[in-house]
């Protein structure tokens, strides 16, 4: 069964109000170093998740391995926002409309469902134009117009794209089974919000396949190893077609030294290529808003040399709560110790 065997979370962020413990948010971490060790970790290092969004780096791997961004000729941005989760933003929508020129691709073809953006200053803007929803305004639409690139590419139909018995679904679990160290049948697989595979394992495997993103010389397959390269070099340079404005991701992403990427219902995942370690982690109750002190905590504890990037993780999830009037009535709490289980 799916999630068995993570009854064993532990809190990791605690919410006060007047000094009293308001919220609790449980969960998992896994760190492991080059070897593929869980070196670090708090509650259950194996409890199983959906990768949901943090698989997007590996689903992309087969259009850069296959050439079809070279071939519709993408700039570094478009690769980007093909690893991406927009938030539609303005400078969002503008790439994803020069990939559909260039491919040819029309948005009828999107499996992903029109809506409108996730940005909700985007939305309203949107809304004062009255203008539709779109299929390209799905955080996922990148995602999507990069597969069906690699379909046009290798004369896969367009047709079913989206469909787990479909080549290029196929070569994404084996791409994904192979940078985690598992056998394919341990997969376990369900539907994703936009209508993909989604691809369920314990957060050790995660944070293996994550530590192959940052530590590419780990991967044997050389044109999956040049596809890796090419990818996270993509995400450093333009973190904000991953994210958008204010997110976590494109934040993290600004240090060259990290290459880290979410997923809905709690699930996230960075790699620290000086350091050549990985961590993948899971908030149990789905939230998404403690990631940013969850992960500056990870970094503070591991003695990480870059002040500048958890200081942006706090900016994004202060620990000092305000209320509407900007007054302070709480506070933010990681709780969390790492437990190390060898030296890293």
């Amino acid at each position: 069964m799916i999630g068995g065997g993570n009854s064993v979370e532990t809190a990791l962020v605690k919410e006060y109000r007047g000094g009293f413990e308001e919220c609790v948010h449980y969960g998992h971490i896994c760190g492991v170093n080059e070897k593929g060790q869980i070196v670090y970790s708090a509650g259950n290092p194996e409890a199983e998740t959906f990768l949901r969004s943090s698989g997007k780096p590996f689903q992309a791997i087969p259009v850069v391995r296959h050439g079809a961004d070279q071939a519709f000729g993408f700039t570094d941005a478009e690769g980007a926002i093909t690893i991406g989760s927009h938030r539609a933003e303005p400078f969002h929508v503008e790439i994803l409309e020069s990939i559909i020129r260039k491919t040819g691709i029309g948005e009828q073809h999107l499996i992903c469902h029109p809506t409108y953006p996730l940005s909700v200053y985007a939305t309203e803007d949107l809304l004062r134009q009255n203008a539709s929803k779109r299929a390209i305004y799905h955080n996922c639409s990148g995602k999507h117009l990069g597969i069906l690139a690699l379909c046009k590419k290798m004369g896969y139909p367009l047709e079913g794209y989206g469909e787990l018995d479909h080549p290029a679904q196929q070569e994404i679990l084996e791409t994904l089974a192979y940078l985690a160290e598992l056998p394919k049948e341990a997969i376990h697989l369900g539907t994703d919000g936009c209508g993909f595979p989604v691809f369920s394992m314990p957060l050790h495997a995660l944070a293996v396949a994550y530590l192959k993103l940052a530590c590419p010389d780990l991967i044997d397959n050389e044109e999956i190893r040049t596809a890796v390269q090419t990818i996270v070099r993509r995400m450093n340079a333009h973190y904000e077609m991953v994210a958008g404005t204010d997110r976590i991701c494109s934040s993290l992403l600004m240090d060259p030294n990290i290459v880290a990427k979410g997923g809905a219902k709690g699930v996230y995942c960075f790699g620290l290529k000086k350091e050549r370690l990985a961590f993948a982690l899971k908030v149990i109750d789905g939230s998404e808003d403690e990631w940013p002190i969850i992960v500056a905590s990870i970094l503070e504890q591991i003695g990480y040399d870059n002040p500048e990037t958890i200081a942006r993780m706090y900016k994004l999830a202060p620990l000092d709560i305000k209320n509407d009037n900007q007054k302070v009535i709480g506070r933010n709490e990681p709780v969390f110790t790492l437990q190390q289980s060898i030296q890293p």
